[in-house]
C-alpha cells in the first residue's frame, strides 16, 4: 500500500492531527484566551484518544486485509462485551451468550474474510437471531423472553454484523485494485473511518458554538438540530474535497456519501446515547482514554458503515464477490 494517493491520504490526515494537537495543547496552557476549559480539556482528550485509534488502524493497514479484518473482529467482540454488561441477562440466556460471542461472532468474520457476502450478509440477522431464540426457549426460562432475546438481538446486529461492512469494504472489486495492491480499497475504509471521526467533531463544535434546538433533551444535552445540519454539510464539503482518496466517487458522489455518513454517525449516537439512559450510566466502559469504551467511539461507525458500503454499491455499480 505504498501508492501515492494512499501516502498522501494519510500524510494529511497525521498532519490535521498534529495542527489540532498543537493547537489544543496552545489553548491548555493560555486559560485566558475566554474558552471553556473544560471544553478544550475533552478536545485534548478526545485528540488523544485519536491519536492511539489511528495509530492502531494504520498498523493493521499496513500489514493486510486479514490483520484489519481480524482487528474489527476483535472490537465487535469487545464492543459485545460492554453492550451485553450493560443488559441484565438470567441463567438462561448464558448459553446462548457463549455461542454468540466463541462461535457466531469470529465464524461471521471468517466470512468477511473471505468474500462471502452472499452468506455473511444473512449470516447473524437471520441464522444467529433464531439460534438465540431457540436456545433461549430451550433453557426453560420464559420470563421477560421477547425483551432478553431482542437486547441480544440488538446487541450483535449493531455491535458485530454493521461494524463488519467496514472491513469488508476491503473485499470490493474496485476499478484498478488488483488482487496485489489493495491501496484503492484501503484508502475507501480509511475514507469512510476519516468521515465519521470528522463528523463526531463537527457535530460537536456546531453544537458548542451555534446550538440552539436539542434533538432530544432526554437522550442528550449536547446534540442539537443545528448541530446535525452543520455536521452533515461540513462532513460532505469534506467528502468532495477528498473524492480522489475514494476510487469509486465522483465529487458528487462522494459529497453525497459524506452526508449521508453525517446523519447516520449522528443517529448512532443518538440511538446509544438513549441506551446508556436507559441504563442508567454515563459511558459503556473507559478502556480508550478520553473516548469511554469501545462502543463509545464506534456508535457512530456501526450506523453510518452498513449505509456507506451499500451507496458504494448502488451508485458505482460495484458488485460484492
Amino acid at each position: 500500500m505504498n501508492d501515492t494517493r494512499t501516502i498522501a491520504l494519510i500524510t494529511s490526515v497525521l498532519a490535521l492531527l498534529t495542527v489540532a494537537t498543537a493547537a489544543g495543547q496552545y489553548l491548555r496552557r493560555h486559560p485566558d484566551r475566554g474558552l471553556d476549559p473544560a471544553a478544550v480539556r475533552t478536545f485534548n482528550l478526545r485528540l488523544r484518544g485519536w491519536w492511539i485509534l489511528c495509530t492502531v488502524l494504520a498498523a493493521a493497514f499496513w500489514l493486510g486485509t486479514t490483520a484489519t479484518v481480524v482487528l474489527f473482529g476483535l472490537v465487535s467482540f469487545w464492543a459485545l462485551r460492554e453492550f451485553i454488561t450493560l443488559t441484565p441477562t438470567r441463567k438462561g440466556d448464558h448459553r446462548a451468550l457463549f455461542w454468540v460471542f466463541f462461535l457466531f461472532t469470529p465464524l461471521h468474520y471468517v466470512l468477511v474474510g473471505l468474500n462471502r457476502y452472499d452468506v455473511f450478509s444473512v449470516f447473524l440477522p437471520v441464522y444467529a437471531t433464531l439460534f438465540v431464540l431457540a436456545r433461549v426457549a430451550f433453557a426453560g426460562d420464559y420470563k421477560r423472553f421477547l425483551e432478553r432475546t431482542a437486547k441480544i438481538q440488538a446487541g450483535l446486529v449493531v455491535c458485530v454484523y454493521c461494524l463488519s461492512f467496514a472491513p469488508a469494504l476491503l473485499q470490493l472489486p474496485l476499478a484498478g485494485a488488483g488482487t496485489a495492491d489493495r491501496g484503492a480499497n484501503f484508502r475507501l475504509l480509511f475514507f469512510l473511518i476519516l468521515l465519521v471521526q470528522f463528523a463526531d467533531c463537527m457535530q460537536y463544535l456546531w453544537s458548542r458554538m451555534l446550538g440552539q434546538r436539542l434533538v432530544a433533551p432526554a437522550v442528550s444535552s449536547n446534540r442539537t438540530w443545528e448541530g446535525l445540519l452543520g455536521s452533515a454539510t461540513s462532513t460532505a464539503l469534506l467528502a468532495a474535497a477528498l473524492w480522489w482518496a475514494a476510487p469509486p466517487f465522483q465529487p458528487w458522489q462522494a459529497a453525497l456519501a459524506g452526508l449521508v455518513v453525517g446523519v447516520m454517525g449522528f443517529a448512532g449516537g443518538m440511538t446509544m446515547s438513549a441506551i446508556k439512559r436507559d441504563r442508567g450510566v454515563k459511558d459503556y466502559g473507559t478502556l480508550v482514554v478520553g473516548h469511554g469504551g469501545v462502543l463509545d467511539r464506534i456508535d457512530s461507525m456501526c450506523f453510518a458503515a452498513p449505509v456507506f458500503y451499500h451507496i458504494t454499491l448502488l451508485i458505482t455499480g460495484v458488485r460484492p464477490g
